[in-house]
C-alpha cells in the first residue's frame, strides 16, 4: 500500500511525500542497524527513526529522503522525493533498495538458524539477535566515498562529505532532522572544487559519475557478476584499488555470501572467536567460511561488528 501526499522541503522545493513498506522475515532490529557505524553514518542514538537521503537506482539522478521506521514484521517508509511525484516502477526500485540497505533483502530467518547451529556464532549472535549488515546506499555512492576518504580519516571524510552534499546535493528535513544526499552523477559532473577535498580527487569523482552514467556502477548489473569480475572491473576507474573495489562490491551491492577476505578486524575477530592461536591465511579462512554458506559475508560483518576485538568500519 502506498500512500501519496504533497509537501514542502525545508529549502521550500516543491516534493512529494509517500507511504510504503517492506516486510521482514526473521530477528531484525532497526536500531542495530541504524547504530551500526560505517562509512558516512555515525549515529550514536536511535530515536526510533532510520534516516537514509539517497539517490535511487536506476540512473542515480533521482534523490530522496527516507524515513524508516520498524512496526512488527514491517518496515514502514515515509519518503519524501523533489519534483515529480515517484512513478510506481521508481516505487518498487526505492523498496528493493531500502530493503538492500538494510540488508531485508535475503532471508533473515536463515542465516537466524544458521548461527544458532554454530556455538560459536550462536555467542557473537545472540548479543543482538537483530542485527544485520548495513550497506552503503548504492555501489555509486560507495565510489563516492571510496573517493572522498582515501589515505584520511573516517570522521574527515564525514565532513567533506557533507559539505560536498551541502554545496552540490541536496538535504531532506527527517523527522526533525537535516539529512543531506550526496549529489546525482550529473549533479557530480558539474563539481569544481570543495573545501577540504584535494584537487586530484575532482577528476576521479568525474570518471565515477561518468561511469555510473554509462551504467557501469548498477547495482543489479554488479551483483549479477562474480565478485571477483566486478572488483576488477571497479579498479579500472581512477582512485578504486582492491581496498576501495572490494568495499563496493560487498558492501554495497547486497551480495550476502560473497567472501570478505580483505577485512584483516574481521579476520582477527573471527580468529579470537574460534580460539583458533595463529593467524588466519587466506586459504584457512576460506575453509572455516564454507560452513557459514550462505552467508558468509553476514557472518564477518557480524563478528567485525559485535564480537570484543570486532569493531565495525
Amino acid at each position: 500500500m502506498t500512500n501519496v501526499v504533497p509537501n514542502r522541503m525545508t529549502n521550500a522545493m516543491a516534493t512529494t511525500v509517500l507511504t510504503t513498506q517492506v516486510d521482514i522475515v526473521g530477528p531484525f532490529d532497526l536500531r542495530e542497524i541504524a547504530t551500526m557505524g560505517f562509512g558516512h553514518r555515525d549515529e550514536r542514538s536511535f530515536d526510533g527513526v532510520m534516516r537514509m537521503a539517497f539517490c535511487l537506482d536506476g540512473d542515480y539522478e533521482r534523490q530522496v529522503g527516507v524515513e524508516a521506521q520498524q512496526l512488527g514484521d514491517r518496515l514502514e517508509l515515509r519518503v519524501q522525493s523533489a519534483g515529480d511525484p515517484l512513478s510506481d516502477a521508481e516505487v518498487q526500485a526505492l523498496r528493493k533498495q531500502v530493503a538492500r540497505v538494510v540488508s531485508l533483502d535475503h532471508d533473515g530467518e536463515a542465516f537466524h538458524q544458521l548461527c544458532l547451529a554454530d556455538p560459536v556464532l550462536a555467542r557473537v549472535h545472540n548479543k543482538a539477535p537483530g542485527f544485520r549488515p548495513a550497506l552503503f546506499y548504492s555501489p555509486y555512492e560507495a565510489a563516492v566515498w571510496s573517493i572522498i576518504s582515501a589515505r584520511r580519516a573516517r570522521s574527515q571524510g564525514i565532513i567533506v562529505r557533507n559539505q560536498m552534499s551541502e554545496q552540490y546535493g541536496a538535504e531532506f528535513e527527517l523527522s526533525g532532522t537535516r539529512t543531506s544526499c550526496v549529489p546525482t552523477p550529473s549533479g557530480l559532473l558539474g563539481m569544481e572544487s570543495v573545501p577540504g577535498l584535494p584537487a586530484d580527487r575532482i577528476p576521479r569523482l568525474h570518471a565515477v559519475a561518468e561511469a555510473t552514467q554509462r551504467g557501469r556502477l548498477d547495482a543489479e548489473r554488479l551483483r549479477a557478476m562474480s565478485p571477483e569480475d566486478a572488483q576488477a572491473e571497479l579498479q579500472q576507474l581512477p582512485g578504486i584499488g582492491p581496498f576501495y573495489s572490494s568495499l563496493i562490491v560487498i558492501r554495497a551491492c547486497g551480495h550476502a555470501d560473497a567472501p570478505t577476505l580483505g577485512e584483516p578486524r574481521s579476520r582477527a575477530a573471527i580468529q579470537q572467536a574460534y580460539g583458533i592461536d595463529h593467524e588466519l591465511g587466506d586459504a584457512e579462512m576460506l575453509a572455516l567460511a564454507e560452513s557459514w554458506r550462505p552467508f558468509r559475508t553476514w557472518v564477518a560483518v557480524m563478528m567485525r561488528a559485535l564480537s570484543p576485538s570486532g569493531t565495525a568500519q
